[in-house]
């Protein structure tokens, strides 16, 4: 029987394919079997962007690279599930993860290889390539309608949340598409997307936050917007207007790339939710929001599109109970997301929604 060749174990994300990948993933075919532990969109998701590319089609491109013999998921950052089932005799890496918000991890790699004596090999670092200098290089050049659309539905399914700030301008847009902190665990968090606020459009056209400003006028601040960021939006829509402008505005903000848009239950001329108890806008009845709702729906090209129902029953006083009486009336119409509004200064009655 021939010799069992080595197995050698390399991870990577894959988005972005560069001579850094390439030069790996030669070292490792000269210490034996190269099987490649391509990162989950889940597991990507959790410490920094979406990938470009879905898991099933960075899987694709690797497994056609020379000299890899097969790929498998690797669910998480770490590696240790994916080593204990394969048992590799070696682990290739890059040089540079010896420091820094990777070190741990290489740490425990270097523990478990002990278990059956497996050893970790680490080339040097490739310099003048860096995944991150990419990354900023196709943010520039920018996104597609399609593309932008589509990416809060994926955030949502890949990470479970997301952490969304308010934008009004190309300038404020620009600080939502740019900041970043690094957490304690050394994971780069930055916003997922971007709210545009009606309020804060308003505001900065010096008008009240009554639906003065008119969706052609907003759509100026949109179209702002998107000239100079490529992540998702979500767009206030007030009360959307009676059904017939509610299904112009979907298609419209559809087209334009937008991802969602949350209307309110509210009925008469607008007022903002934060006024005094005593003049307080009344609450839309339930038939009329799910009919608006439901033609929103209908109204859609692309399954990408979604629409969100704000529900006001807690900033009226109306408790729990009607508060999730209408939001399960909203899901049942069609809603994509249910939208709590409070005013209180504790959080307590939005945790217990």
């Amino acid at each position: 029987m021939p010799e069992r060749k080595p197995l050698v174990y390399v991870a990577m994300s894959a988005d972005i394919i560069h001579p850094g990948h390439l030069n790996i993933i030669h070292t490792a075919a000269r210490y034996g079997e190269v099987v490649v532990g391509v990162l989950t969109d889940e597991a990507i998701a959790s410490y920094k962007r979406l990938p470009y590319m879905t898991f099933g089609q960075r899987s694709a491109v690797v497994e056609n690279l020379k000299g890899v013999s097969r790929v498998v998921p690797q669910a998480t950052l770490d590696y240790v599930e994916n080593l204990r089932r394969l048992r590799p005799d070696f682990v290739v890496h890059g040089s540079d993860w010896k420091e820094g918000v990777q070190s741990e991890t290489r740490s425990r790699v270097v523990e478990v290889l002990k278990e059956w004596g497996g050893r970790l090999v680490e080339p040097e670092y490739t310099p003048g390539i860096s995944s991150t200098q990419l990354n900023k290089a196709i943010r520039e050049v920018g996104t597609t309608p399609d593309i932008r659309r589509g990416r809060l539905k994926q955030l949502l399914d890949k990470k479970g949340f997301v952490r969304v700030l308010e934008a009004h301008s190309g300038l404020s847009a620009l600080i939502v598409e740019n900041s970043s902190v690094r957490s304690e665990d050394g994971r780069t968090v930055e916003f997922d997307a971007m709210w545009l606020s009606s309020l804060t459009d308003s505001t900065a056209k010096g008008k009240p936050d009554i639906e003065c400003v008119d969706l052609t006028n907003r759509l100026h601040t949109v179209n702002d917007i998107l000239e100079v960021t490529t992540k998702p939006i979500i767009y206030d829509g007030d009360s959307g207007g009676n059904v017939d402008q509610f299904r112009f505005t979907v298609r419209t903000l559809e087209r334009l790339g937008v991802s969602m848009v949350i209307i309110e239950d509210k009925k008469g001329r607008k007022r903002n939710s934060l006024y005094a108890a005593d003049n307080l806008q009344p609450q839309e009845e339930i038939e009329v929001m799910c009919e608006k709702i439901a033609v929103g729906k209908r109204a859609r090209v692309t399954e990408d599109f979604m629409i969100a129902a704000r529900c006001e029953s807690l900033i009226l006083g109306h408790g729990q109970e009607e508060a999730l009486r209408r939001a399960g009336a909203y899901v049942e119409a069609g809603a994509d997301a249910v939208l709590i509004h409070s005013k209180s200064q504790s959080p307590d009655e939005v945790f217990a929604f």
